[in-house]
């Protein structure tokens, strides 16, 4: 029995094939093996595709299954880690929309700003344990305010992570923890912030 185990990165994604049994590294693999590539069409703008990530998640599988030679029908599990605060969104084919808008893009400062006056910043706190920012509850807004036809089409947005999850299952999921740095996550009502979904005019 074994476990893979990826991480998607801004620069590259890694996995790694482990023995579930000993907890020992069979091998690892990265692609590509040069810096992926970060668009920035304007200044305080990064994207990525997210077709490519799932490239990228294919081939360093195929490395591990490759170098390993074992049955596919024996890995048990697979866990991911990935590039925090990105947004993702897709149609109801699930195909991205748009590139998705990643962690250090900087372009939905001023609707983190807004949302945290019309909450306000110690109940923000207290609901959130942190205000909107730049993280991905802005960024959908952002999307919202500045590309309307586009938003319209809109059947699902998800982090990074759960991109790839969905890519794998067929199915749209996420974690607390993800909504959690997406800051839409109420930790005194333990379930999705309505707070900031109503600050953001988020359906």
């Amino acid at each position: 029995m074994y476990f893979i185990g990826y991480d998607l990165g801004s620069s590259s994604v890694k996995a790694s094939l482990l023995d579930a049994e000993t907890n020992r590294e069979i091998c690892n693999a990265v692609y590509p093996l040069t810096e992926m590539k970060i668009q920035s069409p304007h200044p305080g703008w990064a994207e990525q595709d997210p077709d490519l990530w799932w490239e990228y998640i294919m081939r360093t599988t195929h490395t591990l299954l490759n170098q390993s030679k074992i049955d596919p029908n024996h890995i048990a599990g697979i866990g991911i880690s990935y590039q925090m605060h990105g947004l993702v969104i897709v149609d109801h084919d699930f195909q991205p929309l748009r590139p998705a808008i990643i962690w250090c893009d900087s372009r939905a400062i001023e609707v983190g700003e807004n949302a945290t006056s019309h909450i306000g910043f110690q109940r923000s706190l207290e609901h959130h344990l942190n205000t909107p920012g730049n993280f991905t509850a802005s960024k959908l807004r952002w999307v919202h305010d500045n590309e309307p036809e586009l938003y319209k089409r809109i059947a699902a947005f998800m982090l990074p992570g759960d991109y790839i999850v969905t890519k794998m299952t067929g199915t749209v999921s996420s974690t607390i923890s993800g909504y959690t740095e997406g800051i839409l996550w109420d930790f005194k009502s333990h379930c999705t912030s309505d707070i900031m979904l109503d600050a953001m005019d988020i359906d």
